[in-house]
């Protein structure tokens, strides 16, 4: 918006200063006043421009709506499952983990609540120490796997959602809109239904960028 400038008249302030008046003789006429000079005027500032205001067409859109697997980008989509496919293996080993302690901890319970027998305290304590030893292994483990997915998702997706933002500013002109809302991160507390475009700019995403072999993220 274009400031208006403020112009401030700047009045002169005109110093007169009298000589000193000889001894004149009586017969002599009055000496006669220099005319007075004329006020100054103040110029006029010029007149403000009133600011134009804009019809707004606004519209929401949800973003997480983008990852439904049937109904969502397709190209979202097929980053998921390769991202969850090259991770599959560490899935996999964690919850081979996860079992193998959940059963080392039935196994000490049951020789905990033993009867009658006396409790053999050697092969108790090997179960116990096995059991924390695979509870630490199983964090760093998690840890890792989780930092390496969340390096990879970046590099990933980082390309994919700047194609996506660049897509919803032309879907945006292209249909007269000025502003559109990211329903999934600001809270809206009522938004008629008429202004959700997820399922326009979904499907019009998805006939211009259609995933194929040339699409798929490389390794």
């Amino acid at each position: 918006m274009t400031k208006s400038t403020l112009w401030l008249a700047i009045l002169p302030i005109v110093l007169v200063t009298s000589s000193v008046i000889a001894q004149r003789p009586a017969t002599s006429t009055p000496t006669q006043r220099p005319a007075a000079a004329p006020p100054a005027t103040q110029s006029t500032p010029p007149p403000q421009t009133a600011g134009v205001i804009p019809t707004c067409k606004l519209a929401v859109i949800y973003t997480d709506y983008f990852a439904e697997p049937k109904q969502g980008l397709l190209k979202v989509n097929s980053m998921l499952t390769k991202l969850n496919a090259e991770f599959q293996k560490q899935k996999d080993d964690l919850t081979a983990m996860s079992n193998r302690a959940q059963q080392l901890d039935d196994e000490i319970k049951k020789l905990q609540q033993a009867t009658g027998a006396p409790i053999d305290q050697k092969s108790l304590q090997t179960k116990i120490d096995q059991l924390n030893q695979l509870k630490v292994d199983i964090q760093r483990k998690t840890e890792d796997a989780t930092n390496a997915f969340n390096r990879r998702k970046q590099e990933m997706f980082a390309p994919l959602q700047e194609e996506i933002g660049r897509a919803i500013e032309a879907f945006a002109k292209a249909h007269g809109i000025n502003v559109i809302v990211d329903g999934a991160q600001v809270a809206l507390l009522y938004a008629a239904d008429s202004l959700d475009v997820t399922k326009a700019f979904i499907a019009e995403f998805n006939s211009k960028n259609p995933v194929t072999a040339s699409t798929t993220p490389p390794e």
